[in-house]
């Protein structure tokens, strides 16, 4: 008896959420199609080469030898599918949500949605886009009706870049859907592919439920954040106080201060929160305002540090070298998406520093920005080094030792001739 044929998934997006997905379901038995429009990455993907962290190069060409993975930026190929999973940025454009690429993905997969397939997305959005957007595309563009002739649900992602504890296959999966038949589909779906998944009643609760995770951490950074700016003011060391506070084992959880929040979730999911309120009920949500406020006028405040010190040394930023160590907004990742160290470096540049930046996880071309090695010779000629992401493959001993001057944005050392934030 021949076997049975291997579902079909498509994958709109092979970026750091979509491409683990792929991989997974690979893994899992699915033939996989990897749709995305960056012919660059499609590219990449085709000779076996990963561009995410949490992918390595090695299981990109193992699920292509296995034939049941196929990366392309054709839209044909997304055809007959018998589950669909959209993974495509939703920036903020003009302070309000841009859904085009939610829109285009849903669009491509409704020229070749047929009865009884599942549509999910898992792209951050506003509580009401599943239901009230993708829902209506893919009936105008497939002549069926979601509910009863296919199935449709949301599920976030939940990808922490380069976290080596939590994973896909680890992190509890929320799942929802548009009606019983959808949810009982999309969850029977990631039961295949994680080790716990977690339903809820509806895709607007699953949509609320992403929003929250990221605005509880966007909330609470602000906090931290202020109080280092108010506590260095004062004279107290705040990293001695948060040590402290984090021993309580009940009614705390511990936040730490840094340069600014960065990546696609911090700076942007908040905000289609507060754009949702405002435009939903006609209200303000302060707290969002507040922190999008604190944590946006961090890397000003990093700076400002940085030129009171270069002035303690009768130095001004103009003209002096200055040695920044990490990039990408998160330890251990190439990701420069909203990165507060972008914003710090354009600063500097702006006030004539000669800068210059060690950061070995961002690809070549990521940036026009003057890049080196952190060498022994890169801290004695540097007027000043800035730690800005504090990646594990930093010598920070070599970096005690040799720089004359260090701001350390994340607490990653202590000594005289360094300075916390």
């Amino acid at each position: 008896m021949a076997a049975p044929e291997a579902d079909r998934l498509v994958v709109v997006g092979q970026g750091y959420a979509g491409l683990p997905l792929a991989m997974r379901a690979v893994e899992a038995g699915f033939d996989v199609v990897g749709f995305d429009v960056d012919v660059t990455r499609i590219k990449r993907l085709i000779s076996g080469e990963s561009h995410v962290e949490d992918v390595t190069s090695e299981q990109v060409a193992r699920a292509l030898a296995s034939g049941r993975y196929e990366p392309t930026d054709d839209p044909g190929r997304t055809r007959r599918f018998d589950f669909a999973v959209i993974d495509v940025p939703t920036p903020l454009t003009d302070g309000a949500p841009n859904l085009s690429h939610v829109i285009d993905a849903a669009r491509v997969l409704a020229t070749s949605l047929r009865a009884g397939a599942t549509v999910i997305l898992e792209s951050t959005t506003y509580p009401g886009t599943t239901e009230d957007l993708v829902a209506r595309l893919l009936e105008e563009g497939s002549g069926l009706v979601g509910g009863r002739d296919f199935h449709l649900g949301y599920s976030p992602e939940r990808i922490d870049p380069g976290n080596p504890e939590w994973h896909f296959v680890n992190t509890p999966k929320v799942v929802s859907g548009i009606d019983p038949a959808s949810l009982r589909a999309v969850q029977g779906f990631f039961d295949r592919l994680v080790e716990r998944t977690v339903p809820v009643s509806g895709t607007r609760e699953a949509e609320l439920s992403k929003l929250l995770e990221n605005t509880f951490r966007h909330v609470n950074i602000a906090l931290v954040n202020e109080l280092t700016v108010f506590a260095e003011a004062m004279g107290i060391d705040v990293w001695e106080a948060i040590d402290a506070a984090s021993t309580k084992p009940f009614g705390y959880l511990r936040f730490t201060p840094g340069p600014g929040v960065g990546g696609h979730c911090l700076p942007i999911d908040p905000s289609y929160l507060s754009w949702e309120v405002r435009r939903s009920i006609g209200q303000s949500f302060r707290f969002v305002e507040l922190a999008n406020d604190i944590n946006a006028r961090m890397p000003d405040y990093v700076v400002s540090r940085l030129t009171l010190a270069l002035n303690r040394q009768r130095r001004s930023v103009n003209g002096s070298r200055i040695l920044l160590l990490g990039l990408s907004y998160k330890r251990n990742t190439g990701d420069i998406r909203e990165s507060p160290g972008v914003a710090i470096a354009e600063s500097l540049l702006e006030l004539g520093a000669d800068l210059r930046i060690a950061e070995p996880h961002i690809p070549d071309g990521a940036t026009t920005m003057l890049r080196v090695e952190l060498t022994a010779e890169e801290l004695r000629e540097a007027d000043a080094v800035v730690v800005v992401t504090d990646h594990d493959d930093f010598d920070y001993d070599m970096v005690r030792a040799g720089a004359r001057y260090v701001l350390d944005t994340r607490n990653r050392m202590r000594g005289p001739n360094i300075e916390s934030l």
